[in-house]
This record gives structure tokens, C-alpha cells and sequence, in this order.
């Protein structure tokens, strides 16, 4: 079978767009690829996307130049996580308090850390160490 090399796009379905927008590009520092009244792109590390759609936007077929992307929409909320470097852990829970981001819980798991809070949508998001997943990978 061929192989994957990864995740290219993450999406979250929000009610306002700038506010989200406005939320990760302070979070992480990030630049928006593209955007209008229906999605927001933004550049994440190690060429991966963020796509921020506005709830209800997207539940109809959308013609591109290149072809069309199906309809999609997503509702409730999610959980995400970005990865961190462990050593970090005291850098980004300053970081969350300097953005007035309320921790919501902070674990180690495995030797690693895990870092949990709300984005003005609601949605559960992490900033987790590699080492919160053991390796599992001689009992596959």
C-alpha cells in the first residue's frame, strides 16, 4: 500500500471567523494563506494548514479552478492538539496567561505534558508533548 507522509490540513468549524483567526494567529504566531467570508488558511509549522470554516458555510459543493471540493460542516465541540517540545512547558503556560487563555488542565503523562484549554468556539485544544504516546510500535 502507498504511504502517507502526514497531516496536511486540520479544520474547525467556528462562528466568527476574525475572532478565530485573530485567536491563533496570536496563539502561534502564524500567517493566514488565504481567506474570505467562508475559510480562513492558516501556515502552520512543518507545512501543515489550519483551516478555520464559518459554521454552515460550507455544506454545498464549492467550484474551484481546479475542480470541486465536496460539502462538508461540522458542529460541536472538538479536540485538537498541536505538538510542543516538552522543555517548553513553563515558556507556553506563560504564554497562554500573557493571551488571558484560562488553563483548563495540565498533565504528564508517560514523562511528557500535556496542556488543555478553550478556543472562543469551545473546542478542547492540546499542546502536547511527543512523549505523552509511548512507543508502541514492537506490539503492532
Amino acid at each position: 500500500m502507498p504511504a502517507i507522509s502526514g497531516i496536511l490540513e486540520t479544520a474547525l468549524y467556528v462562528d466568527d471567523l476574525d475572532r478565530s483567526e485573530r485567536f491563533y494567529r496570536e496563539l502561534f504566531g502564524v500567517s493566514r494563506i488565504l481567506g474570505d467570508d467562508r475559510i480562513r488558511a492558516l501556515r502552520l509549522p512543518g507545512d501543515q494548514v489550519l483551516l478555520l470554516f464559518r459554521k454552515g458555510a460550507s455544506t454545498q459543493p464549492s467550484v474551484t479552478d481546479s475542480g470541486i471540493i465536496p460539502p462538508h460542516d461540522g458542529d460541536g465541540r472538538l479536540h485538537l492538539a498541536f505538538r510542543i517540545d516538552r522543555a517548553n512547558d513553563s515558556a507556553w503556560r506563560e504564554h497562554l496567561t500573557k493571551l488571558g487563555i484560562s488553563l483548563e488542565s495540565g498533565i504528564y503523562p508517560c514523562s511528557g505534558v500535556s496542556l488543555y484549554f478553550r478556543d472562543p468556539d469551545g473546542h478542547c485544544i492540546e499542546l502536547a508533548s511527543t512523549e505523552v504516546w509511548p512507543d508502541h510500535s514492537q506490539n503492532v
